[in-house]
């Protein structure tokens, strides 16, 4: 019984690489209860459900055109193995700390903007501080650090700053350097 199914699985794979939709949507659909549990054990800030049943979904698809018969494993054994590797990928890629800030950010409300929890008042704080980051930045920084840094947040690559301003790469980098040290003691 067990061979059947194999051969089954394999007939149904074949189909569904030649175009029959029909076979594609029952590969899916043997494979999404798998797909939605994994999925559902999966989730971390910066990776939800949908997300994740999408990335299982990819690496179902994934499967099914590097699935060779020779390897030994049934398809369905293979595909379980793609599917939580790509949603436990997801998962680790998610977590990463350079996706801290976008994770923890504050989601933009309906009109576009910011929502302001505590009204005018901490609107007008919020300016205040800012005017008070600005201003501390620009007693703080030298003039090239300045320059750098404004072009560094601007998009513009090292070599690209050095010649802007006419310096070497290694300055470029020296006044990052101090740009952070300055910041982090701050």
């Amino acid at each position: 019984m067990r061979a059947q199914e194999k051969q089954n699985q394999t007939l149904l794979l074949q189909r569904a690489k030649d175009g029959d939709e029909q076979a594609l949507a029952a590969l899916i659909a043997g494979q999404m209860p798998l797909i939605r549990a994994v999925a559902a054990r999966s989730l971390a800030p910066g990776l939800e459900f949908e997300d994740a049943v999408q990335e299982g979904l990819i690496a179902l698809f994934f499967a099914m055109g590097s699935y060779r018969e020779a390897g030994g494993a049934s398809f369905s054994t293979y595909a379980a193995a793609c599917i939580r590797n790509g949603i436990a990928d997801a998962a680790r890629r998610a977590n990463r700390r350079k996706h801290a800030p976008l994770n923890q950010s504050v989601p933009l409300d309906d009109a576009g903007s910011l929502p302001v929890p505590g009204g005018p008042a901490e609107a007008a704080e919020a300016k205040e501080q800012y005017s008070a980051t600005m201003q501390e930045l620009e007693t703080r920084l030298s003039p090239l650090e300045k320059q750098v840094l404004a072009l560094f947040l601007d998009g513009f690559s090292y070599s690209a700053i050095a010649r802007r301003l006419s310096i070497g790469e290694k300055a470029v980098d020296n006044a990052l350097q101090r740009v952070r040290t300055k910041l982090k003691q701050w």
